[in-house]
């Protein structure tokens, strides 16, 4: 079974909003190393529309080829979307979903291949809920900025959601990664 993975970067007060911090150098190799390992990603319309074309343009420009981030997204196989309001999609290997999210991802993850990566907001707070998620890299940036989006914010719980700390690393900007794993 694939496992669903949930990384995001975030600022000691919380803060997830990609508007009001950028992550360093370690952040993206770290990124570009899970990315790697992803055979999905799974995003709701805002991360895609974030991510795409931005990172397949950087891929595709001839002074950005040293970008190893840009290369691994677009080396990810599939990309799906859920989404109520798009249409159509920028690249041929993204499919739109606007059917039920807890019924797509346990298919999604009884396949063959490597993990379902998921990043941004309002999708991982939902397939948390669901208990969907299991490991969540949170990399937590020495910053404090005051205003943004939460983490999990809005997220509706049936019960406490229990995790356990398993690898924690920590860069040499401050920054850490704090790995778990759904108990």
């Amino acid at each position: 079974m694939r496992k669903v993975i949930y990384a995001i970067n975030m600022t000691l007060d919380g803060c997830v909003d990609h508007t009001k911090f950028y992550p360093d150098e370690d952040t993206f190799e770290y990124a570009t190393q899970l990315t790697r390992d992803a055979g999905t990603f799974l995003y709701g319309r805002k991360t895609y529309q974030l991510m795409v074309p931005y990172w397949p343009d950087v891929a595709k420009d001839p002074a950005e080829q040293g970008d190893k981030f840009a290369q691994a997204f677009v080396a990810v196989e599939k990309m799906i979307v859920f989404s109520r309001s798009l249409d159509t999609a920028e690249e041929e290997k993204t499919r739109i979903v606007s059917t039920n999210l807890y019924d797509e991802v346990l298919k999604l993850k009884q396949e063959q291949g490597k993990n379902i990566l998921t990043g941004g907001v309002n999708i991982p707070s939902q397939l948390a809920a669901l208990g969907l998620i299991d490991e969540y890299h949170i990399i937590v940036h020495p910053i404090v900025v005051g205003e943004g989006t939460r983490l999990f914010e809005g997220i509706n719980l049936q019960e406490k959601l229990q995790l356990k700390l398993v690898e924690s690393t920590v860069f040499k900007s401050g920054s850490i990664v704090l790995r778990y794993l759904k108990k």
